[in-house]
């Protein structure tokens, strides 16, 4: 439930721990408590969810 209020709150407010991935990374990271959300942002300001991951596993 913690993983969709955050996705929820950034999409009605934009605001959250949002930080745009370096290369080789694409997209954005949405950070969740422990996990990781990774999104990209479509023209129309929509989301796509990629990936969720617990953050130890993240980035590897």
């Amino acid at each position: 439930m913690q993983i969709l209020y955050c996705v929820d709150r950034y999409l009605a407010s934009r605001t959250g721990d949002v930080k745009k991935l370096k290369p080789p990374l694409t997209g954005f990271r949405l950070r969740c408590g422990d996990y990781r959300v990774f999104f990209d942002l479509k023209t129309d300001g929509a989301i796509e969810i990629t990936a969720v991951r617990h953050r130890k596993e993240a980035y590897s």
